[in-house]
Order: structure tokens, then sequence, then C-alpha cells
């Protein structure tokens, strides 16, 4: 079978991306990791590695300066569009995000773009409402001491990577 294509999707701004650099590092039926690097340089992000994971409708994301050192967690809210017969996978960022500080600091970002679009009409009701569960599921993880579920994905396939090299 053909290599997956894969695209994120914003809203704010309204964009449709290939992430044809991304490397597929392994790819199941609800999990997908990638490890990239940043589309646009930035000071204080390099790379990362990310796992899709698809029916929680989280993207989590180990992300690392440009000395490989961690700098936080960061927990995209998504929805996927699977094109089965082409391979093509879309993540739709539904813009709430949530990031976890080595310290274990949680914060919640961009509700006020989550609010813009939701008062502009660019999600409709019942995709907001499933931004919305998709995130309280995510902050009762981590909440209840659990994170570890999703990052231990992660976790594993870095661990993989650096036996390979």
């Amino acid at each position: 079978m053909e290599q997956a294509r894969l695209f994120r999707r914003r809203f704010l701004p309204d964009e449709l991306i290939e992430l044809k650099d991304d490397r597929i590092l392994s790819l199941s039926e609800d999990i997908l990791i990638t490890q990239w690097n940043v589309l646009k340089p930035r000071k204080d992000i390099a790379s990362g590695i990310s796992a899709y994971f698809i029916r929680q409708g989280v993207k989590v994301s180990k992300i690392y300066d440009s000395m490989q050192h961690l700098v936080y967690w960061y927990c995209d809210i998504i929805d996927t569009e699977i094109d089965s017969e082409q391979n093509i996978y879309t993540f739709n960022d539904l813009l709430i995000d949530v990031l976890v500080f080595p310290d274990g600091h949680v914060e919640v970002v961009d509700m006020d773009e989550f609010a813009d679009t939701m008062e502009k009409n660019i999600l409709d009701k019942k995709t907001c409402i499933l931004a919305l569960r998709h995130t309280n599921d995510l902050l009762s993880l981590i909440y209840a001491g659990k994170f570890s579920q999703m990052t231990d994905y992660i976790e594993k396939a870095e661990k993989e990577l650096h036996t390979l090299s």
C-alpha cells in the first residue's frame, strides 16, 4: 500500500497544509505516530514526535527546542477525516490546545480562537461539542495522573528510534 499522506487543516486562519516532511513512525487503525521538524523556523521549538489518537480526538506532541530538550507536551484537539481509498488523513485542528510542562503545570490555551470560530459559525454545533468533550476527556486523564497512557506511545517510539541510530 502507498505511504499515507497527511494534512493539517486550520480554521483560523483557513488553511490546508500537507505534512509532506513528517516521517510516519507507525500507523494503526487508531494511532499514528510521526516525527517532524517545525514548518516555519522558530526560536522556542525545533522538532517533535506526535501521536495522533484518532478516536479520542487528540494529538499529543513531545516538543523539543534546538538543543533537543523537552519544552512541553502540546496537545491539539482534533477531528480526523480518513480517505481510505487514497490513504489520506486530514487532521482538523479544533483550536483548543492543552500544554503539559515538564514540572506538571497544565495550561489550556486558544479558547479565544475557539470562541471566535463559534461566534463566526466556522465550526458547526456538533463539532464544537465534540471539541469540548475531547478536551474534557483529555483534562480528566491528565488530572487523574494517567497522561502517560498517551505519552508512553511517544516514549516507546523514541526508544525505537534511538536503538536504530
